[in-house]
């Protein structure tokens, strides 16, 4: 999707791991295909095995430092694409806004859950996608931009929300799941500043679904 002698972004696809697990079955992931062309590819973030979408690899460590701390300071700008269930009311304003504290569910691990008294603070941006064609019926296209990074948690603000994600067989009901063969979330749209050139990046990549 781009590439420079500095950074690369790759679209992963869903199914696939961004980084190694535990176990000779869990080998197959995108830094490890990213290393067969890119000897030098270098990871900075991740996404859910079951999402798709942008991701960004440092080429040199400074770099792999410079996008970690961007990405910590929340100066790399995300936007997804995910169906949902339900018909979801256009915001009052041109962007409605998911605040809700996240923290693990540890007897359910790595399942998170919506806790006020003890979650981390956590808040995701959503718009109604101009295209709603081709989508299942009682669904909705959404656009969605997380403010905070917390694991899980598109999937789980939009549960919380009352339209859980097509797909989801972490967060959804077994018949929402069926709706889709996959996750139907994309990482759609990243933006942040080069951190070589200081000059604007923005990389685009139309949802497959």
């Amino acid at each position: 999707m781009y590439e420079d002698e500095h950074l690369l972004v790759l679209e992963k696809p869903s199914g696939l791991l961004s980084v190694p697990g535990r176990g000779e079955d869990k080998q197959d992931c995108l830094i490890h295909r990213a290393l067969q062309h890119w000897p030098d590819a270098l990871v900075v973030h991740r996404l859910d095995m079951s999402t798709s979408g942008l991701v960004i690899l440092a080429r040199t460590k400074t770099v792999q430092s410079d996008l970690g701390k961007a990405f910590a300071a929340r100066e790399v700008h995300k936007r997804y694409t995910a169906v949902v269930f339900g018909q979801v009311a256009a915001p009052e304003q041109d962007w409605g806004m998911v605040d809700a504290p996240l923290v693990c569910d540890w007897e359910r691990r790595p399942l998170q859950i919506v806790c006020p008294e003890t979650g981390k603070p956590s808040q995701t941006r959503y718009q109604l996608h101009p295209d709603q064609r081709g989508i299942p019926p009682h669904s909705t296209r959404l656009w969605l931009e997380p403010i905070t990074g917390r694991s899980h948690q598109l999937r789980v603000h939009m549960t919380h929300m009352g339209h859980p994600m097509l797909g989801d067989a972490l967060y959804a009901p077994a018949a929402v799941v069926a709706m889709a063969p996959r996750l139907l979330l994309h990482a759609t749209m990243l933006q942040f500043q080069h951190p070589v050139s200081g000059s604007p990046l923005q990389v685009q990549s139309p949802a497959p679904f």
